[in-house]
């Protein structure tokens, strides 16, 4: 992989010329973007996936209980088309995995739409919700569109300063569009991570807006649609992952005995798939991810399938939620 990446880095200059002249298009006003009036967080990254919007999205939603918020994604593998605002017929197939997610959760507190029409669903989400702050899930290069507030996220473990653009490395465009952040997230970062560590990470990001930290939290038990069971009372299982960086959970849920099952990320699982399952599982107990649960429950014997879900954690949590509500309000 990294030799065929290396074979199509000259590609990379002319998709970096591509991405660098859309943004200056933005930047000087050449493309229009639809300001959007609503207060609204965009969640994204530089690079191509894995750095944990899903979860650092939700802890928006609960941060921001006391308002009226709609999530509005672009519903990446659904087979709808268009507009479609989740309701009590909406599954993972016509919303997308995480969408379905966040509706599954929250859906007594919160709108959840998808549309590839950012512009579209925002207006949308105006007229039949009326929203008092809208987040938007992976919609850092989708420039039609103005937010008023951008949280940058980035894995800790591979930077996007230390990373080059497609195809040679997973950025989508170069690092110099950390500059419309509003504040960045190193994502995925060791519990024990020490002060000294994170003031490094700020020099090397180099950036004069706010860098937090967060960390992965995971539960101590597995969920389904009808019970809880502790995690480490399961002694024999097989764990499945569709997800873009699938070790942390892994190295957290595997013990000795232990199988596993590697998917792509959103993977669609097919009923070949499923029959590999079943068949490695042999009666063994499932556990999957969240996400995957989304796509995986209604084809597997709810009695069969758990999933692990995960948090967040953020250094300085009372600044970071200063910053959110004073934009917020």
């Amino acid at each position: 992989m990294k030799l065929f990446r290396i074979l199509l880095a000259p590609l990379g200059i002319i998709y970096w010329l591509i991405t660098y002249c859309r943004n200056l298009c933005y930047d000087w006003g050449i493309f229009k973007s639809y300001k959007i009036p609503t207060k609204s967080i965009a969640v994204g990254n530089l690079s191509v996936g894995g750095t944990g919007k899903t979860p650092h999205i939700e802890y928006l939603i609960r941060l921001l209980s006391n308002k009226k918020i709609a999530t509005l994604s672009r519903g990446y593998m659904r087979k709808s088309k268009g507009f479609v605002l989740a309701d009590e017929k909406s599954t993972a197939v016509i919303l997308g995995d995480e969408p379905y997610q966040f509706y599954s959760k929250f859906k007594n507190q919160i709108s959840v739409a998808v549309d590839a029409n950012r512009e579209n669903g925002v207006k949308q989400l105006q007229e039949l919700v009326n929203p008092d702050v809208i987040l938007l899930d992976d919609a850092f290069q989708h420039r039609k569109v103005k937010a008023g507030f951008y949280m940058l996220l980035t894995d800790y473990n591979k930077l996007f300063v230390d990373d080059f653009i497609l195809p040679f490395g997973d950025l989508r465009e170069s690092a110099i569009g950390k500059k419309r952040a509003n504040m960045i997230i190193v994502t995925k970062c060791p519990k024990d991570i020490s002060e000294i560590a994170m003031q490094k990470i700020r020099k090397k990001l180099h950036v004069s807006v706010p860098v937090f930290f967060s960390t992965i939290c995971y539960d101590e038990f597995v969920y389904n649609d009808i019970e809880k069971l502790s995690l480490s009372a399961i002694d024999a299982k097989v764990i499945v992952a569709g997800i873009a960086r699938p070790k942390p959970f892994v190295d957290f849920v595997k013990k000795e005995n232990d199988e596993v099952l590697l998917f792509p990320d959103h993977h669609n699982f097919s009923e070949e798939d499923i029959a590999k399952i079943l068949a490695i599982a042999n009666g063994r107990k499932i556990i999957t991810t969240e996400k995957d649960y989304t796509r995986l429950k209604n084809k597997i014997n709810k009695e069969q399938l758990y999933y692990l879900p995960i948090t967040i954690e953020i250094n300085n949590a009372t600044a970071f939620t200063k910053i959110i509500n004073d934009y917020v309000e």
